[in-house]
């Protein structure tokens, strides 16, 4: 049996792919149901991809997971290195280029996914100052590349194979832009990005939405606030404090530390993908968020009280005496705060964790791999400031 708390709809609705008007006679948005047997995962070695990974894996004891990736800085193998026998058994890594038109149709060809969760994409802010083009490459032209070899791959299957498949597309807050004290984003907010990476989500999420309304791909998106947890690269803010801290480093908060963010667990994430991708309606966006707003200097204050209780450094003042204030970042948007009112209502998700809890379990992911931030911390990137705007 699988283990998901997702309700399945009662009755499944057939969604014709390759018959256009009859997608466009349906008005309104019709529950579904999709069971996935071959699930491709972009970005899998990547901080949600692999948590994502691991929960598909164990959720599902039928499932095949093939996991695509490129191994950018960010796609570490050491995320799944340690997957248990069973599930390693179905687990195929390839490594490729989402950009690359001819391996992505190699791999429908070789592994026949009738699933597609697509997360690979550049996702740092500050980079996207510092080197934007990069951003536009992968999100953008990786995005409809992606999209252009599903469409292909799936067009050729015989009858019902062809209306049995999936492309869910994960995308960001950001695309909506910046709230003011008060607010939520909704599913009809409005895009507004400020960044060129959030610009290029904003990009992606309307390449997805074009080959659903032309081709009738069968797509779902969600839209999520920041994601916080295991194995969480150490240059967004969260697992750089952690890292800064335990090295006894300066803990660098850009401008008064007033910008407020909503964050979502990544495990709760993991489990809000898998039940949109089963049951979401087609053609839908779901907003994923934790409930949990919090200004980024009480998000730092937290961290350093949370060390403190779990592993004392023994500073006068504590790992709060680390705390600097620095240069804010150019176009810095004030505030995200999501409104998960829809996924709540629609599918029955919600997140399990609130944020004390989850930061909490972080902290204590960290301080039991100190071997996994060690090697992260021996390559290129070292805890330095990005998003200066050089490049």
């Amino acid at each position: 049996m699988m283990r998901t708390e997702c309700p399945y709809a009662e009755h499944e609705v057939s969604w014709p792919y390759r018959l256009i008007e009859s997608f466009m006679s349906h008005q309104v948005s019709q529950p579904s149901r999709h069971t996935p047997r071959i699930a491709l995962v972009t970005g899998g070695m990547g901080f949600i991809g692999s948590n994502l990974v691991r929960h598909l894996l164990t959720s599902d004891p039928a499932l095949v997971v093939v996991n695509l990736d490129v191994l950018t800085y960010a796609g570490n193998p050491d995320n799944l290195a340690d997957l248990p026998a069973a599930l390693a058994a179905r687990h195929r890594f390839v490594q490729a280029d989402i950009c690359d038109g001819a391996a992505m149709a190699k791999i429908f060809a070789d592994h026949r996914p009738d699933t597609v969760i697509h997360l690979a994409a550049e996702s740092h802010v500050d980079r996207s100052i510092d080197g934007p083009m990069a951003f536009v490459q992968t999100n953008v032209m990786g995005t409809a590349t992606l999209l252009h070899a599903a469409r292909q791959a799936w067009t050729a299957l015989p009858g019902e194979a062809s209306k049995a498949v999936r492309f869910h597309h994960v995308s960001t807050d950001e695309v909506y832009g910046s709230l003011g004290d008060t607010g939520l984003f909704t599913e009809t907010t409005s895009y507004d990005p400020s960044s060129p990476y959030s610009a290029s989500k904003a990009a992606s999420d309307h390449l997805v939405r074009a080959w659903h309304r032309t081709f009738g791909l069968p797509i779902t998106i969600s839209n999520c606030s920041n994601n916080y947890g295991p194995y969480h690269f150490p240059e967004k803010l969260i697992p750089l404090m952690i890292a800064n801290a335990l090295s006894g480093k300066s803990l660098p908060v850009y401008g008064k530390g007033a910008n407020v963010r909503d964050w979502l667990y990544v495990e709760d994430h993991a489990r809000a993908i898998e039940c949109i991708v089963r049951t979401g309606a087609v053609g839908e966006t779901y907003n994923v968020g934790g409930h949990n707003e919090w200004k980024n200097l009480d998000i730092v204050h937290l961290l350093c009280d949370t060390l403190n209780e779990l592993q004392p450094s023994g500073r006068v003042g504590g790992y709060r005496s680390l705390i600097t204030f620095v240069a804010d970042r150019p176009g810095h948007d004030l505030r995200y705060a999501i409104d998960a009112g829809k996924i709540e209502r629609d599918l029955g998700w919600k997140p399990r964790e609130t944020f004390a809890t989850g930061l909490r379990k972080t902290v204590q992911w960290y301080l039991d791999h100190p071997q996994w931030v060690a090697r992260i911390r021996s390559g290129t990137y070292r805890g330095q400031r990005l998003g200066l705007g050089a490049g």
